[in-house]
């Protein structure tokens, strides 16, 4: 149960019954979307606070927020579960939960066990979610594995949530970048037959071509050494790319991240999908021949203006319309894309949310013009950017060059610090922000490594689990059922809070998956880590306090259910994150 959620419905019926009754404007005239109930800043203060009377107030002709507040903290008052209501500040509602209703929180978690914090809020709506769509030139780095991961993580959540989620890779398989492949793989296949070769500075340098080369070699022999280019870059090209895109679908798999689907972008071209989809949108007025102004600041001296095909972009709130066709006839990326996401909105009708690297945030408007265009104001592209994403390994930072050849790829981390610890370092920080990795620290079993932290809180359920069969008289779901409601007195103020902490876990992955941040998740999960490492600790030295007490059956039926309950979370927090929960650390 998400009790946020509940009290939220609780109180919508509370203000409902003071609108029956003439003491609010109908609610249909109030700005309950903005009507929250959340945890309090200050604990303290209670369980959940409530902003109602401070939004509700000025709308309702009600004198003073306050004034409202103390109506609905009087009916709160009357609920069964309700310890105690405060008002504080200028009228925002406290409450506080009395232990019967905690109790029956953590039989919920219990009882709900692999679905702890599953909901139906997406029920009957569909997200088509675009994630890595490297193109398939060279294996997936670092960059790259951050984008997978967010990708990755957030599917589950909205899937989790309730939504129908389509998963989807986009393989930039056609279009120059796939001839420098073929260019830059030809030159490697010669070097594999002893031949001298230097690389321009236009093609790709990276020592990865070397393994595409030597199974080109082994296919084919020496048949392209001495063609002329037109016979071999086709098939060069479509070799390399089918090598690579191989490549990048087992470093996935390698790293937990799954896809539905990947769409050739080449195919779209080739079935005349980017005809038909500009068609759609000059048959609606949106596609011109015109003239773009010059570039903003300093105009290069070969700049010309050109008369071309272009896209109606500002009407959907871009800065300038966008090139379609260039005025040689070739169409732009940009049409390719906008076929891809036509073809998209059609296959899905739902929300599309594409996860993009910091290099792609000026491409943000046009696709999101172009989608608001294609789908007639139906639907809305949502764009996740993640920020860089730098190593350190022994101290020293870890150049990235691709052009160079000098890439740390997401295998290379996987092989430093394997792969649960790589996925969960790069969820510590919200994609916005710029993040560093220690290899060091991943590896470290350690408090400061978040991912250890965490893991050693589960083990530590398990060990509990295990002490507990070695001193228990009986059986110990014998001894929780027959025990278990006869020592809820006894509990800390510290089993109390954990309980909490607990209830917490279906509003933070409903929030993490409807505002589009998992990492959430992990800054939650060292949350509960904390709260039960901490009562650990008061157990080392209090045997009261310890989850299993010898001479107090009663008590450790309840710290059982406890400790069952923290299992729970933490092993529904590691489906999400994609992390194999362990039961003891080596």
């Amino acid at each position: 149960m998400d009790i946020f959620h509940y009290f939220d419905a609780r109180q919508r019926e509370l203000l409902s019954d003071f609108a029956a009754a003439g003491r609010l404007p109908p609610l249909t005239q109030l700005p309950l979307d903005k009507v929250v109930v959340e945890p309090p800043r200050d604990p303290s203060h209670g369980d959940l606070a409530s902003n109602a009377a401070l939004v509700l107030a000025k709308p309702a002709g009600v004198k003073s927020p306050r004034q409202l507040a103390e109506q609905i903290a009087e009916a709160m008052q009357r609920w069964e579960v309700t310890e105690a209501v405060s008002i504080a500040g200028p009228g925002f509602i406290n409450l506080r939960l009395n232990q019967d209703f905690w109790r029956d929180v953590l039989r919920d978690i219990l009882a709900s066990g692999a679905d702890y914090g599953r909901s139906t809020v997406g029920e009957g709506q569909t997200i088509h979610l675009e994630y890595v769509s490297a193109n398939p030139t060279g294996p997936l780095h670092i960059g790259h594995a951050r984008g997978a991961v967010i990708g990755d993580v957030l599917g589950n959540l909205l899937a989790l949530q309730g939504f129908s989620v389509v998963r989807e890779y986009y393989v930039n398989d056609s279009g120059v970048q796939m001839d420098t492949l073929a260019r830059s793989t030809y030159l490697r296949y010669r070097e594999a037959f002893g031949k001298t070769i230097t690389i321009p500075a236009v093609l790709y340098p990276g020592d990865y071509l070397k393994a595409v080369a030597e199974a080109l070699k082994s296919r084919d022999g020496a048949r392209w050494l001495d063609a002329d280019k037109a016979l071999w870059l086709a098939p060069i090209r479509d070799f390399a790319g089918a090598f690579l895109l191989d490549l990048i679908q087992q470093d996935l798999t390698r790293f937990g991240v799954q896809h539905d689907q990947f769409i050739s972008e080449r195919s779209l071209v080739e079935r005349g999908a980017v005809e038909q989809a500009l068609s759609d949108l000059e048959a609606r007025g949106l596609i011109y021949k015109g003239q773009l102004p010059p570039p903003k600041g300093a105009v290069p001296d070969d700049w010309e203006p050109r008369t071309q095909r272009l896209f109606r972009a500002t009407d959907f709130g871009d800065d300038v319309d966008r090139p379609v066709q260039k005025s040689d006839g070739a169409y732009t990326y940009f049409a390719n894309d906008v076929a891809y996401h036509r073809d998209k909105w059609q296959r899905s009708g739902g929300t599309l949310i594409n996860i993009f690297g910091a290099d792609h945030r000026g491409y943000v408007k046009r696709m999101q013009a172009a989608v608001t265009a294609l789908s007639d104001q139906q639907s809305h592209l949502e764009v996740l950017i993640y920020n860089l994403v730098s190593v350190v390994k022994e101290g020293v930072p870890v150049k990235l060059s691709k052009r160079m050849g000098n890439i740390i790829t997401l295998r290379d981390v996987i092989d430093w610090v394997g792969r649960d610890a790589f996925r969960y370092a790069l969820l510590t920080r919200k994609a916005s922000e710029s993040l560093t990795l220690d290899v060091e620290l991943m590896r470290a079993q350690a408090r400061e490594n978040p991912l250890f932290y965490v893991q050693y809180a589960h083990a530590r359920c398990h060990s509990v689990m295990r002490m507990a069969k070695r001193f228990l008289p009986q059986d110990i779901e014998t001894v929780m059922k027959s025990k278990r409601d006869l020592a809820w007195s006894e509990l800390s103020d510290a089993d109390w809070a954990l309980i909490k902490v607990l209830a917490q876990w279906p509003r933070i992955v409903r929030s993490a998956a409807l505002q589009r941040e998992p990492q959430r998740l992990t800054a939650y999960l060292s949350e509960v880590a904390a709260s039960f490492h901490a009562l650990w600790t008061q157990g080392r030295d209090q045997a009261q306090k310890r989850f299993v007490v010898e001479d107090n059956l009663s008590l450790t039926a309840v710290r059982l259910e406890l400790v069952q309950a923290v299992m729970v979370t933490l092993q529904s927090g590691f489906v999400c994150l994609g992390i194999t929960p362990l039961d003891e650390l080596t």
